[in-house]
Parts: C-alpha cells; structure tokens; sequence
C-alpha cells in the first residue's frame, strides 16, 4: 500500500488500524507522520500511536476518529510528540511512552514486553532502543494472518533510519533487529514511507546494510587514520547523500565509529 500525499483523512493501514498523514514532509520525515488508529472490530474505543507536530487539523481529525481512549508514541523526536499534549487535551486519554517526561494525563512510562489492554486490543510493547534511547514498537499479534508491528523509525517504509547518536547506539539497534525478526513475517507500519509485507524480511535487509555500511566505516578509518574526524569520515562512506540529510549521516556514523572502538560488547 502506498501512503497518500495529503493529511487530515483517515486511510485503511491494516486489519485493525487507519493512519492520518501528518502535513510535516521532508528529508528526514519522507511524506509526513503517519498517525496510527487502531480500532477492535466493532468496539467504539480506539488507541492512536504517534500524534505527530502540533496542527490543528491534523489533531483534529485523530480526535474525530475517536473516542481515543489511549495515546501511545514510538519515541521522542517532535514529529512524533509535538502534539501530544494537545490530543490528549482534545481527548482527554492518558499518554504513555518510554521516557516519562513524554507521559501526560495518568499515563506511566512503558515497560519493555508490556501488554496493554486497550479499545479491546492486545497490544505488545517492544523496547528497541537504537534510532533513540527510548524507541518501542507495538506488536498486534491479532492483526492480519501474521500480525503488525508499528515501528516508528526503526525502521522506515523507505530508505533506512539513522543512529542519534550518542543517544541512540549501533549496538542497541541491532539487538533491537534481532528482537524484532523475531516476531517473524508481521507486516510493518512505519511512522514513515509505505507499510510493507513483512517485517523478518526487512530486518534482515536493514542488517545487511548496517553491516556493510560499518565496513565502509572501517575501511575509511584505516585509510584516513584513526584520528579522522566524524566529518571526513561521514564525506567518504556517505560522499553521495543530499545535503539536507548530511547531518543524519554523521550521527550515525558517529554510532558506526563508537561501536568499532567499543565492540559488539556493548550490545
């Protein structure tokens, strides 16, 4: 399925979840947020997954696909929890996240394998840190024949995510890979870019290029000396990425560097 170019309408996702598009395209966003509603079969209540920027229309209509009875975010950056607060003002549900300082209204930070009982669904809560500390997936078991997994940016219906280094860690990201082949051929609904088929095989693509990419890493060190900075580095094993996203790529070498000099220990 492909994400639509425009916001504020609810489009089938899933079995069991819509999304809204939020109007916040760019480099490191692709099309915009994608909103998740999630919705049991003939149960009022609903959860939304990642409210995206504060806007007023966007907001509006994850309201209207309501009543939201629970508010859940994949991690911390802005495009992802800039509107929180005021969803949760509009619907008076509890939002939970990993980091506290993103809970509001009796929400309480989520815990790594939770199961959340909400609107009616089983929902699984993931720690996978890596993208940033505090990112989670959420697992529904019941959706589709194989189920879903809502990813955040760990990983993206296009293109790769990037290591927020320090923050996020090469290490954490592939134990977090590896927790989340696991959950075999689940479909994958990214918070940005398309949904795609299934998540074991991603997974094994996203690994794949990490580990190719950290090759490049070490080839440039040995060639630049192992005092290069992260800058020169970055302008070898990323000489072709556009210049809007040159700072992403830097972070995430960083992470590349940090876990050749820590080794794969710090997994």
């Amino acid at each position: 399925m492909v994400i639509p170019a425009s916001g504020s309408v609810l489009q089938r996702s899933s079995a069991l979840t819509h999304f809204v598009l939020a109007p916040n395209p760019g480099p490191m966003s692709l099309d915009g947020t994608n909103s998740y509603v999630l919705r049991a079969p003939g149960r009022p209540h609903a959860v939304v997954v990642d409210p995206g920027p504060l806007d007023a229309a966007h907001l509006q209509a994850l309201a209207d696909a309501g009543p939201v009875e629970l508010i859940l975010i994949t991690h911390r950056h802005a495009d992802h929890t800039a509107g929180a607060v005021r969803l949760h003002e509009l619907t008076g549900a509890p939002v939970r996240a990993a980091d506290g300082a993103h809970c509001h209204g009796r929400g309480v930070p989520l815990q790594d394998g939770e199961i959340l009982d909400a609107a009616g669904l089983e929902i699984r809560a993931v720690a996978t840190p890596g993208h940033t500390s505090d990112s989670v997936c959420f697992h529904l078991p019941a959706d589709g024949p194989h189920g879903s997994v809502l990813t955040g940016d760990t990983i993206l219906g296009r293109g790769t995510t990037m290591l927020d280094y320090p923050d996020g860690t090469l290490g954490g990201y592939l134990t977090s890979l590896d927790k989340l082949e696991a959950l075999g051929p689940a479909a994958v609904l990214p918070a940005h870019g398309p949904s795609l088929p299934s998540l074991e095989e991603v997974v094994r693509a996203y690994r794949s290029h990490r580990l190719e990419r950290l090759e490049q890493v070490r080839a440039a060190l040995a060639r630049l000396g192992t005092e290069a900075s992260i800058g020169d580095v970055a302008g070898v094993v990323y000489s072709d990425v556009d210049p809007s996203v040159r700072r992403a790529a830097e972070t995430s070498v960083a992470a590349q560097v940090h876990y050749l000099r820590e080794g794969p220990a710090q997994r």
